[in-house]
Order: structure tokens, then C-alpha cells, then sequence
């Protein structure tokens, strides 16, 4: 298996890294391309799948992403491996900056206002409407008052224009994605074909000279 790990991590240990990961942004970005590179599939299929992945990052169905990565590279006939991989391209570096470009781009679509404060409440939109969303859930059972008014408005303000507004900076960051990795993992993998050729080749002279020496240790001897 290509993700296997030879120790499991914790429940802990992986949320943990999902916030900041073992050694860095740097290094974990370096692995991910790594991954990327090495995965066995055709250079235009491996780039079908970033495509899908970086994407969806520009949605706001959080928790989601992997999930849409899949179905978007399944329908475009990408690498499902390195749809998941891309979505790396969403994380707590880029989320602010994604969600207020979307945000602006779906707020000028449709004609409405943008927060210009909104930068500084994003990620507090976002734990409220899902707060909401729980109290009202709990409501329901315990027969409280239930009030949407707050998820309505989160809808209005937050969730339409993000959804409206990230396809059309999402699809850019998709083609330039998809556009600079095809000769990045063409090349490498010419040149990895190129070292498991001479590496075979290699092992081919050895064997063959070992085998005419033999051959003439035999013939002397006869």
C-alpha cells in the first residue's frame, strides 16, 4: 500500500499533524510532492487529479473534500491518489485566503455586499453556524424554541457566495495546477526510467561478464 505506515497514529497524533504537521509546512509540502511524482499512473492522469483536488479546496463543504476530490477525478478521468494528495493545497495556511477570495468573487456574482471584517471572522461564521446547527438539532428532541435566523444568515453572508465564488478562482488554481505539473512529473519520470535503465543495464553487463568468465574458466580448464 502506498500510505501504509509501519506505526498507526493516534486519533490524537493525527489531528494534531493535520494543524501543524511533523517538521513543518515545508517538509510536509516537499513529501506531498514527493508522493505526487512517484505515484504509477500516466502524467495527464496524475494532473487530471491535482486538478480535481486544488479545486475543490475552493468549496466550502468542509470535511468534504476528499470525498468530492474523488467523484471530480473519477468524472474526468483522473488519479483518485493524487485528487487526495492535492487537497493538501487546502490547510490552515490557505484556508483565510481561499474563503476571502471566494467570498469576494461570490459576493460581486451576486450583487451583494461583502464584510471587508469578514477576514477576521471567517473561521467564527463557521463555529457559530455549526453551533446553530447543534442547538437546533438538540431543540428539536428537547422541544426548545428553534431559530435558524443565525444559519440564514450564514447562508446569505457566507455559504452562497463562497460556494458561487469558488468555481471561477478555484478552476484557475485547477489549470495552472494541472498546466505545471504535467511536464514537472513527465520529466520525472523520464528521468526514473531513465536510472532504472541503466541500474538494469548495469546489472546486465556484471552478469554478462561474470558468465563469460565463467565460461572461459571452463573452457581453460577443459
Amino acid at each position: 500500500m502506498v500510505f501504509r505506515r509501519r506505526k498507526q497514529r493516534s486519533y490524537l497524533q493525527l489531528i494534531a499533524d493535520s494543524l501543524y504537521p511533523r517538521g513543518g509546512w515545508g517538509r510536509a509540502a516537499s513529501y506531498v510532492m514527493h508522493r505526487l511524482r512517484r505515484l504509477p499512473d500516466l502524467p495527464y492522469r496524475i494532473a487530471r487529479g491535482i486538478f480535481a483536488g486544488v479545486f475543490v479546496t475552493f468549496s466550502p463543504f468542509f470535511g468534504l473534500h476528499f470525498l468530492l476530490a474523488a467523484l471530480l477525478a473519477r468524472a474526468i478521468g483522473g488519479n483518485i491518489l493524487a485528487a487526495f494528495l492535492a487537497t493538501f493545497f487546502g490547510n490552515p495556511l490557505t484556508f483565510l485566503p481561499i474563503g476571502v477570495t471566494s467570498m469576494k468573487t461570490g459576493h460581486f456574482l451576486l450583487g451583494t455586499k461583502f464584510d471587508p471584517n469578514v477576514d477576521r471572522s471567517l473561521v467564527g461564521k463557521f463555529t457559530d453556524a455549526g453551533g446553530d446547527l447543534m442547538r437546533n438539532l438538540a431543540a428539536s428532541i428537547t422541544g426548545n424554541p428553534v431559530d435558524w435566523a443565525g444559519l440564514s444568515r450564514f447562508y446569505d453572508e457566507v455559504f452562497l457566495p463562497y460556494m458561487v465564488g469558488g468555481v471561477i478562482p478555484g478552476l484557475i488554481a485547477g489549470l495552472v495546477a494541472f498546466y505545471l505539473s504535467v511536464p514537472v512529473i513527465s520529466a520525472y519520470q523520464r528521468r526514473r526510467l531513465n536510472r532504472m535503465r541503466e541500474r538494469a543495464e548495469k546489472r546486465l553487463a556484471k552478469r554478462t561478464a561474470a558468465q563469460a568468465r565463467a565460461a572461459q574458466k571452463e573452457s581453460g580448464n577443459g
